[in-house]
């Protein structure tokens, strides 16, 4: 069996499906670590943290943030199964700037009620939204 020369990708959402293309590689942000996928891929599957995800067609990368989920890697095709996910141009900036000012606040002035956790991943996904849209920008 010859190895595939491009893979299908699939990234939806609960509310939507974003992306659908056949791409040359792209990268994840697994729980473990960022995974780089290209076609032939060994079969995995794996669980999304917060982070940035890419994709490449030809020279052209595409970027999304991601926000948990799973992710499933066949040699020929992967499909995204995310909880959140944004493309680079849809980012809201000024909201998402907000949004780590009001994470920030939170982490500066410890409580006893305030959940930590649920703060720290507030400020990723804020900083991760911005470090997207800037991608959009300046079409890295």
């Amino acid at each position: 069996m010859a190895i595939p020369t491009k893979l299908a990708l699939e990234i939806v959402t609960p509310d939507r499906a974003l992306v659908r293309a056949d791409v040359d590689e792209l990268q994840v942000p697994g729980s473990e670590g960022y995974l780089g996928i290209l076609p032939g891929h060994t079969p995995l599957l794996s669980s999304l943290t917060v982070g940035e995800l890419w994709y490449r067609v030809g020279q052209e990368r595409h970027y999304l943030a991601i926000a948990g989920g799973f992710v499933e890697v066949l040699p020929d095709r992967v499909t995204v199964l995310a909880q959140i996910a944004e493309r680079a141009q849809d980012i809201d900036v000024a909201r998402a700037e907000a949004a780590r000012k009001r994470a920030e606040e939170r982490l500066a002035r410890p409580s006893g009620e305030l959940d930590f956790e649920r703060a720290r991943i507030a400020m990723m996904k804020s900083l991760i939204r911005l470090q997207v849209a800037s991608r959009a920008r300046t079409r890295v």
